[in-house]
């Protein structure tokens, strides 16, 4: 009976975790940044890819991630694999999400890419986010970008010393012409909620 249930649960996730296609195509977008300009995703003509991290300003968990979000700019950034935080949380339900906040935010915590707001929600429905943090490693194929990774940012997000970094390895191996190892991991923190 114990066996059954591995079996069944085993089958159960694979099918979930399958049904995400990591070969997904995703249009191009264009959403206002922090410093009031649109930045769009056809402006990033020299990357390779992109890191895509849906995040906000009010939940504890996306909060532990700043200086790891910065760390990772820093790093893939110059090997021309940039980060792009998007927040696509619903303003009407979270006062804290505000382009106001979120300037105020940025500004508080330094960070060193852009943060850009998502009011309509059509970019968050577009990735299927559903969690902030929740990243996504996106690649330039035949100029079209492709997810090639989903989940989290890695595996602690309460201990960044000892966490492994999730996105770090998939973006290394895609650098090196590789198919990434991982392409679907669990992702939680807070739910966004889509009108």
């Amino acid at each position: 009976m114990k066996n059954q249930y591995l079996l069944f649960i085993s089958t159960l996730l694979f099918i979930i975790f399958s049904s995400f296609s990591n070969d997904k195509v995703v249009n191009d977008f264009c959403l206002r940044n922090i410093d009031g300009k649109m930045v769009s995703s056809k402006a990033y003509k020299n990357a390779k890819g992109l890191i895509v991290v849906f995040t906000c300003n009010h939940c504890p968990f996306a909060k532990l991630y700043t200086k790891r979000l910065n760390d990772l700019n820093t790093e893939f950034s110059k090997l021309h694999v940039p980060l792009i935080a998007i927040n696509s949380m619903d303003t009407l339900i979270y006062e804290d999400e505000t382009f106001e906040l979120m300037q105020k935010r940025s500004k508080q915590e330094k960070y060193n890419f852009p943060y850009l707001q998502d009011g309509s929600q059509t970019v968050g429905k577009q990735f299927k986010a559903e969690y902030t943090p929740t990243a996504f490693v996106i690649w330039k194929i035949n100029n079209k970008w492709v997810i090639k990774y989903k989940g989290a940012i890695d595996d602690n997000g309460e201990k960044p010393k000892i966490a492994i970094s999730y996105i770090s390895k998939m973006v290394n191996e895609l650098l090196l012409n590789k198919n990434v190892s991982t392409t679907v991991t669990a992702s939680f923190g807070c739910k966004i909620f889509y009108r």
